[in-house]
């Protein structure tokens, strides 16, 4: 089966329930600019966490519409907007960082940990 331009994971999850576990994991990533999750799913979470803050830079009313679609949590997307836009203001991109912290006890299953910088 070809694997070319076929993007992001499905981590073995239907497509509503991945968007789900996306928003959650990227809610708490930045509530507590720290998570430690699988290493395929901070590597998705990067993804969706990178775009909501780009728009928090741009700042306008259709961005902070965008957030509210992709994350509808008024909390987190304020916080996004209000805090993290000035933080990353000069900064081209790259606001994540994943670490690799080895294999989990119970199944062996890679963990990272995925901060924001």
């Amino acid at each position: 089966m070809p694997s070319h331009r076929i993007a992001g994971r499905k981590l073995s999850r239907y497509k509503d329930q991945r968007t789900a576990l996306l928003r959650g994991l990227v809610v708490e990533l930045i509530r507590h600019e720290r998570i430690t999750t699988t290493l395929a799913k901070a590597k998705e979470t990067r993804v969706v966490a990178e775009k909501l803050i780009t728009h928090g830079k741009k700042g306008t009313l259709h961005h902070r519409r965008l957030a509210m679609a992709q994350i509808p949590n008024k909390g987190v997307v304020k916080k996004v907007f209000d805090e993290m836009a000035p933080r990353y203001a000069e900064r081209p991109g790259g606001y994540t960082r994943i670490i690799k912290l080895g294999r989990r006890q119970g199944d062996a299953a890679p963990m990272a940990v995925i901060e924001l910088v």
